[in-house]
């Protein structure tokens, strides 16, 4: 039995869970004031103060932290790299130290990791980073040389429900074809072929289908005009692809549940929102599909907008001519950082290096 302490920083929280093997022992979510956070001038400064609100609630659960065998960090804005569990190593925590793809909160957690996991002589790990990169060469060009296509995107939760998949039906996730369509806060379908994700939306930055929150690819021309309109600033810009773009801007809310509701209650803009982001989906789908040559496992459909049954009812209306459908709603994400460290504890995988 390997226990493990997980670590998930996000902007005003950092998520914990110690695990015994697959199974939770408990899990905190530790909300951190915009005072607290303020008091900082970058993400990378606050890791001491995370690191004592961690220890410190650690000793109120009366957990001695040299009890574990490893620690498991969220992976952050690293570069490109495949998919897999990464042994975190000084080439990893120097890039995550000078932000080498952007400055985010998730880059904290293989600091935190390493600074926990030294001090008690184990390993630390993270698992299935955002910008894990498998992407074919064809996949890269946009059409123009000066922006290639990126994969970032929710990578963690989709190859967990993979890999899940593969378990379940008694096959090897290297073995098969999948779909995999994680819908949250944003929404990223990639393409699975023989383990690697081989196309995908740039989720981070709101390509592919809009979602609560983001734009979604729009189009070029006119959003080009309105970079040079003179109207907005490009930090405006920006918020409007990802943050204020997608349900926020339709329907003023970044809560699909919400605009679900109020479509349910009669609310004909809502509707049309809603059943606009599930018909971009599903092409997305339907895109995947012919990456694919048409030879697909099954389509899984996963993150918390899974839960609502009338959208699992539409996408495979949509697309379940093409394979079967696989739900599996929410997003574990401690309990995905838990089994890729696993993996390579009980020797089913060996870590991978960061160069």
């Amino acid at each position: 039995m390997h226990k493990m302490l997980m670590i998930n920083p996000g902007s005003t929280s950092t998520k914990i869970a110690v695990f015994e093997d697959e199974k939770e022992i408990f899990t905190e979510t530790l909300r951190h004031s915009s005072e607290e956070i303020g008091k900082y001038n970058s993400v990378i400064a606050q890791k001491d103060f995370r690191k004592e609100v961690i220890l410190d609630v650690l000793k109120q659960k009366d957990f001695d932290v040299k009890d574990l065998d490893a620690v498991v960090g969220r992976g952050g804005l690293l570069k490109p790299i495949s998919g897999g569990t990464y042994e975190v190593n000084e080439p990893m925590l120097k890039d995550l130290q000078v932000s080498v793809n952007g400055e985010h909160a998730s880059n904290l957690g293989a600091l935190l990791a390493n600074e926990i996991a030294k001090e008690i002589s184990v390993k630390a790990f993270i698992v299935d980073p955002v910008v894990v990169d498998e992407l074919d060469d064809v996949a890269r060009l946009s059409g123009l040389p000066e922006l290639p296509r990126k994969s970032i995107f929710h990578a963690l939760n989709q190859k967990a429900v993979a890999k899940r998949y593969a378990k379940e039906t008694g096959k090897k996730y290297e073995d098969l074809n999948l779909i995999v369509c994680h819908m949250g806060g944003g929404v990223s379908v990639g393409a699975h072929k023989n383990g690697r994700i081989v196309e995908v939306n740039n989720a981070l930055d709101g390509e592919g289908a809009f979602s609560p929150e983001r734009s979604g690819t729009v189009p070029a021309g006119d959003l080009v005009r309105m970079c040079f309109s003179g109207k907005y600033t490009k930090e405006e810009i920006l918020k409007k692809l990802t943050g204020k773009g997608g349900f926020v801007a339709y329907c003023n809310s970044n809560d699909a549940r919400d605009v679900i509701a109020s479509a349910a209650a009669g609310d004909a803009n809502a509707q049309l929102a809603f059943d606009a982001m599930r018909y971009q989906i599903s092409k997305d789908i339907g895109a995947c599909a012919a990456v694919l040559d048409g030879k697909v496992e099954t389509i899984i459909i996963t993150g918390g907008i899974a839960y609502n049954q009338d959208t699992i009812n539409y996408i495979s209306n949509k697309t379940s001519w093409i394979a079967p459908i696989t739900v599996y709603p929410g997003e574990d994400e401690m309990l995905a950082l838990a089994q890729g460290a696993l993996r390579v504890l009980n020797g089913e995988e060996e870590a991978k290096v960061y160069a």
